[in-house]
């Protein structure tokens, strides 16, 4: 077993703290020079993307793009778990980027929304009074991975909350899971956004991959993947939406093979059929900034010259 690092600063470093882990995987870190994120990705079986500055859009889709295209010709058949936000853009990015390059496989691209299943879970175990319920609570959270396109099901959760909550109450949880992390940058003093509470989602979603890579059955997460990764499941889901999305956040089967089955909805209340109703317009134009970037990204570099593609 081994783990690639690639950054442009400090991986050779951050590989040789990771490296002293009382773990089976050979830790190595690579910087640009010398095909750095190519030996990188050689041989990747499962591929993480958190690079990327903090609430810079803009900026993460020109960094996205670029280690999609060293993923597309390097390590083609990886699973690639996409963290850099705005997840509802940069996932498009990686598809589109994919497409250009003739490997696109829908069901082997996830948009990692771990982090708003985390929240919510924690946030109903203080509701409960019991954090110790935390690690056991599941609420679905679908949508999709920014504002008002998360939507947490907390009718469908594992440890329903209680009756007495009142529905002011219930619309303020709602919100704090939506824009939680809002709660972290206050919180930093503006000196950052969730770091910690993300790494530990990101690892939680990728042990869930490699787990099910590795042959185990029956492994369900929600996740932000493209519909076509499973048409059958997809063209339910479109269904209850009421709305065709290429890209849609919801709890997925996880197989050796990727994406194995994406649920739907099922039965949700009124209020949360109006959250979804409410996030489809804003994932409509997340999805297509992505989709247009590419689309402009290729136009330029044609322009400017075969040797910028």
């Amino acid at each position: 077993m081994q783990l690639g690092l690639y950054d442009i600063v400090n991986t050779p470093g951050v590989a040789s703290d990771l490296s002293h882990i009382a773990t089976p995987a050979k830790v190595e870190g690579y910087l640009p020079p010398d095909d750095g994120l190519k030996k990188t990705l050689t041989g990747a079986h499962v591929v993480v993307i958190p690079a990327g500055v903090p609430r810079k859009p803009g900026i993460n889709a020109g960094i996205v793009k670029d280690l999609a295209t060293g993923i597309a010709t390097t390590a083609p058949k990886a699973f690639i778990l996409v963290i850099s936000n705005p997840v509802n853009s940069t996932v498009p990015i990686v598809a589109e980027v994919f497409k250009k390059h003739g490997v696109y496989d829908p069901k082997r691209l996830f948009g990692v929304t771990t982090l708003d299943v985390v929240r919510a879970s924690t946030f109903v175990a203080e509701i409960l009074k019991d954090l110790s319920l935390s690690k056991d609570i599941v609420v679905p959270v679908v949508g999709g991975h920014s504002g008002v396109t998360i939507v947490p099901l907390l009718s469908q959760s594992s440890h329903p909350l209680p009756a007495s909550l009142s529905a002011e109450d219930h619309k303020t949880l709602v919100n704090r899971i939506q824009f939680g992390g809002d709660e972290v940058v206050k919180a930093k003093q503006g000196g950052g956004s969730a770091t910690l509470s993300m790494a530990y989602a990101g690892a939680e979603f990728a042990a869930k991959v490699i787990r099910a890579l590795k042959g185990e059955k029956g492994i369900t997460a929600p996740s932000f993947v493209p519909l076509a990764a499973d048409p059958a499941g997809g063209a339910e889901l479109t269904k209850e939406l009421e709305k065709e999305l290429e890209f849609f956040s919801s709890t997925v089967e996880l197989g050796a093979g990727g994406v194995v089955k994406i649920h739907p909805l099922g039965t949700i209340t009124d209020a949360e059929k109006a959250l979804v109703k409410a996030a489809i317009p804003e994932l409509e134009g997340n999805i297509s900034k992505g989709i247009t970037y590419v689309a402009e990204a290729y136009k330029k570099a044609e322009e400017d010259g075969p040797a910028r593609l």
